[in-house]
């Protein structure tokens, strides 16, 4: 039996009793756990959070049309306690034997009487045509949030992918409980009040620097969240915290402790890892600046990951902090150009990233970066830009094509430039600045298109890959 570890640094204010409608602080909701590959049988991981008092939870699930409840694999459960910081508990169950692909019902009981039920779909198998849907910069609990999150719940992706910056402005556990758990978890859907996503859909995510920026644990008891409130695959190059590349986690030492006793095996591994879904490899980064991806350590662990990934059609690439950006905000911060030779030999096919607040679309790109051993913010070199590629006669790149995909909610950048591409760097084609909006897009066996939607549903950008 696998060891969840539990959050224990949440706000007294936010740690208080469960709401009266409900035994939950934060509803079900379901994740990839570490489960990077595709195995023979599937596995649906449901987490969900309660008050700090001894409960008889347990869980069950079935096939969609079967009558027949089954127990879970395993309810797991931790209760962490640390001064001046009031406990909570963290639950998880695993559904599996699952048939890829297959539609599944779970329901949670407390006391043998159930409290809560949904449905969700085991992942896909290989080589299974997918649909899935991108964005970032969102948890505001904003108007724009939540007319995304209904337009999501509209599209019916198979899986979300979060580009950073979970929730504002510190990657709290309060501030879950306010600005992600509401709006992704909602009962009702509705443009303005989000949509029940998480509780049948799965998201992954990558860490933005504001998910990071709580690391200060004398200052923010309740910071670094991400570590705690999701499960994700623990296969990234990174094993403990003195490793370099990791997250800053620093403060008093029992509040230290606390968090890394909670988090355990997550914390750092799971700031970067990778995963497989249907006919499609995903490589998910830590982009931050601490974490230097000038490393021979995480360079070699980057190569591997796209060696291991030679079977997938396609390959994506999902972090925070986009390297090639015409946007003035954040417009230095080009680190993570460094790893475009990387991506070129790894035959990606799109890089997502988030951190400005708006879409961009680059044309296909190749970077020959000057100084590559060098980690800084600004970075030039030899380019080849592909720009006989339209995306609709003409769907076979050359390079990589950039996706800035951060209009997920936050307050959205330079709507000034939407309308004056003279102020766009050569390699962008598409601007829009405007409207919040997410990226979805359908990968079958040959062909992928990419849509980018507004938070009116309206169809903004359109492009096609071909292979």
């Amino acid at each position: 039996m696998r060891t969840f570890f539990l959050c224990s640094a949440l706000l007294t204010l936010a740690c208080a009793a469960a709401p009266p409608d409900g035994p939950f602080l934060a509803e079900p909701y379901v994740q990839l756990g570490d489960n990077p590959k595709l195995p023979r049988k599937e596995q649906i991981r449901v987490l969900w959070h309660a008050a700090d008092e001894d409960a008889a939870w347990s869980a069950q699930y079935r096939a969609k049309g079967a009558t027949r409840w089954r127990a879970a694999k395993a309810v797991l459960l931790r209760r962490i306690t640390a001064t001046d910081i009031a406990p909570h508990r963290v639950y998880a169950a695993d559904f599996g034997g699952l048939t890829a692909g297959f539609e599944y019902h779970y329901r949670i009981l407390l006391g043998g009487k159930p409290v809560f039920e949904s449905a969700a779909h085991a992942r896909k198998p290989a080589g299974a045509a997918i649909r899935f849907a991108v964005f970032g910069d969102c948890g505001q609990n904003s108007p724009g949030q939540k007319a995304v999150a209904y337009q999501v719940w509209r599209a019916k992706p198979d899986f979300v992918a979060i580009t950073g910056d979970i929730v504002y402005s510190k990657g709290l556990m309060p501030e879950y409980r306010t600005k992600y758990f509401p709006v992704y978890n909602s009962e009702t859907a509705a443009p303005d009040a989000g949509a029940p996503l998480i509780r049948s859909t799965l998201f992954v995510s990558s860490p933005g620097n504001h998910d990071i920026s709580g690391s200060d644990l004398a200052a923010t008891p309740g910071g670094l969240a991400y570590f705690l409130y999701w499960s994700l695959p623990l296969n990234g190059p990174l094993s403990s915290a003195s490793d370099p590349g990791a997250a800053p986690a620093r403060g008093p030492s029992g509040a230290l402790r606390s968090f890394l006793d909670s988090a355990g095996r997550q914390f750092p591994r799971m700031a970067s890892y990778s995963f497989d879904y249907g006919n499609s490899h995903w490589t998910v980064l830590d982009s931050n600046k601490y974490s230097e991806w000038t490393s021979p350590l995480l360079r070699s662990w980057l190569e591997k990951d796209f060696a291991s990934a030679r079977s997938a059609k396609w390959r994506f690439v999902i972090f925070h902090h986009p390297g090639f950006n015409s946007s003035k905000a954040h417009f230095k911060e080009q680190w993570m150009r460094l790893l475009a030779p990387i991506f070129e030999r790894g035959k990606v096919d799109i890089v997502f990233a988030g951190h400005v607040h708006n879409y961009q679309r680059s044309r296909p790109l190749r970077l020959v970066p000057e100084r590559p051993e060098e980690w800084r913010s600004e970075v030039d070199g030899k380019w080849s830009i592909d720009k006989t590629y339209d995306g609709s006669s003409r769907t076979k790149p050359d390079g990589v094509i950039y996706l800035v995909t951060g209009a997920g909610g936050a307050r959205l950048y330079n709507p000034e430039q939407e309308n004056n591409p003279e102020s766009w760097q050569d390699f962008t084609t598409r601007f829009l600045s405007k409207e919040h909006s997410f990226t979805i897009a359908d990968a079958g066996d040959s062909k992928l298109t990419v849509r980018q939607v507004d938070e009116n549903g309206k169809e903004a950008d359109r492009f096609v890959v071909t292979k």
